[in-house]
């Protein structure tokens, strides 16, 4: 596979050259946060943007003093997951649920067999949970469905593509809660789907209610994306329609994983662009491909690569690359959050790369630098012997850069939220009026999923150095990100109490 490769006439210069590629100023941050802002607008303006803005009519989110029982069903690959959750009106709730196996036939059979299958699994669960509160004489449902939908309603959509392996034929162009409607009343069962939920816009709802309120939800993972609460007003897209016409606030789904798709803003190096080139949607998901656990793996396997390959000398592992370093995919980001374990701390003052001496490290620099040579020798499957203690400091390098630039760009769409709800203003920007909630010290709430924001060493702390920059000190230290619980769960049952207070 064709790598990127460097001149080593200058070995320092070469290793100073990457660090300057994969470095954000602060005012490349501003810069990019405005643009973010521009994309905002012009998806709430107008259909067909790559960020898509696309209006979820949600109109509320909980506080947490909400009760009662609801039904959600999850379908987002293998496994489909029905849930019991009983909201307690204290900010808590108790979840039963039950997973059921989707077959491969199921998945590429007719769509009626697909939704019979799931109306069946709702069937069994309701069948086998004895009901926490005595059963309603129609028991409402949530629907979070994990594919590209274009939503018309809080309880409508059409399938617009399958994805994940699912091809289910006579679904596409559909409405996906008409067709699991369809297969509850052939089976004569009081269940209604009230709902239709996006896994992002149930990480928002879930934390609303658990922490009392919320105008972020973000999933910061194998993907990302993020849910916000808009005025209706600025959601200029939906012309005189109803929803327009009532006015209040809206819950937005913006799709931000293809903001900068033309890459104008986005700081693009020749790792970025291999792995664009080489991705299955070249050009797309721009955003997504410099932040995400799909991806951050492969761009440090880009940069090493270079290394490796580097003329005439090469500056890592002694110019040989192993199995994994030299397959598409072959560095996970599981291996970067390793090393990055690994090595417990700051990265501390070490030689050179280009002038190093092993004589020089001291005691607990080499220790660190042992571990980490453990985890590249186990994960990218190097004979000991071809593994020096630079060449793990290189590789912790490289991870630390990558995924430094990967959270403050993730810091960058939760500032951009913040500015566009006028919780804040951008540097040299501010009105002459406090922002939104600064004067009564408001707590600006976030949830977050997703494994980067949960396990990445460091990875909100440093996340929250460039919402710093962007937004001021003050609003970062309002910003309460926490963990939203079970969103594609809870989040559908909440959408579905939302969708009967808006009835």
């Amino acid at each position: 596979m064709a790598t990127w490769a460097h001149s080593t006439s200058n070995a320092q210069s070469v290793f100073d050259t990457i660090e300057a590629q994969l470095s954000l100023s602060d005012e490349s941050l501003v810069t990019i946060a405005s643009a973010f802002l521009d994309e905002f607008r012009q998806g709430l303006g107008s259909y067909g943007h790559p960020m898509a803005m696309i209006p979820t009519f949600v109109t509320g989110v909980p506080d947490g003093t909400e009760t009662g029982s609801f039904l959600a069903l999850d379908l987002g690959g293998t496994n489909l997951r029905v849930c019991e959750i009983t909201l307690n009106g204290d900010k808590t709730f108790n979840l039963r649920q039950q997973k059921y196996k989707v077959s491969d036939s199921l998945k590429t059979g007719e769509a009626t067999d697909l939704f019979d299958y799931l109306a069946n699994s709702v069937d069994s669960f309701l069948t086998t949970h004895v009901p926490a509160e005595e059963i309603p004489e129609t028991v409402h449902l949530g629907l979070t469905f994990s594919f590209p939908v274009e939503q018309s309603a809080l309880n409508a959509g059409k399938i617009l593509t399958w994805t994940k392996g699912f091809s289910a034929k006579n679904a596409i162009g559909n409405d996906v809660v008409q067709l699991l409607q369809d297969a509850f009343d052939r089976k004569h069962m009081h269940v209604k789907c009230v709902a239709l939920v996006n896994d992002t816009v149930g990480a928002m709802l879930s934390r609303a209610y658990t922490f009392g309120g919320c105008i972020l939800g973000a999933i910061f993972g194998t993907g990302t994306n993020g849910a916000y609460l808009e005025e209706v007003a600025n959601i200029t897209k939906l012309g005189n329609s109803p929803a327009a016409q009532k006015g209040g606030y809206m819950v937005v789904n913006t799709e931000w994983g293809g903001f900068n798709n033309t890459r104008t803003h986005l700081p693009s190096t020749p790792f970025d662009k291999m792995l664009d080139r080489q991705s299955i949607n070249p050009g797309f998901q721009a955003f997504e491909k410099f932040i995400s656990g799909m991806y951050l793996g492969e761009i440090t396997r880009h940069v090493l690569l270079s290394l490796v390959d580097a003329t005439p000398k090469a500056l890592a592992f002694s110019g040989k690359a192993s199995i994994p370093l030299n397959r598409q995919w072959g560095l996970d980001t599981s291996v970067m959050s390793e090393v990055e374990e690994a090595w417990e701390g700051p990265f501390s003052s070490l030689p050179p790369f280009g002038s190093w001496d092993d004589s020089k490290l001291d005691a607990a620099s080499r220790a660190k630098l042992e571990k980490v040579r453990q985890v590249v020798i186990k994960s990218l499957e190097y004979q000991d012997q071809d593994v020096s203690l630079l060449d793990a400091a290189i590789v912790k390098w490289v991870a630390s850069l990558v995924a430094k630039r990967a959270a403050h760009l993730s810091g960058i769409a939760i500032a951009a939220v913040i500015l566009q709800t006028g919780r804040a203003y951008l540097p040299g920007r501010a009105n002459d009026a406090p922002a939104k909630g600064s004067v009564e010290k408001e707590q600006i709430g976030v949830g977050v999923d997703g494994s980067l924001i949960q396990f990445y060493p460091n990875f909100e702390k440093t996340l929250r150095e460039s919402l710093r920059t962007i937004v001021g000190e003050d609003a970062e230290s309002r910003t309460v990100i926490g963990l939203a619980k079970d969103g594609s769960g809870v989040g559908a049952a909440l959408c579905a109490l939302q969708a009967l207070k808006q009835s």
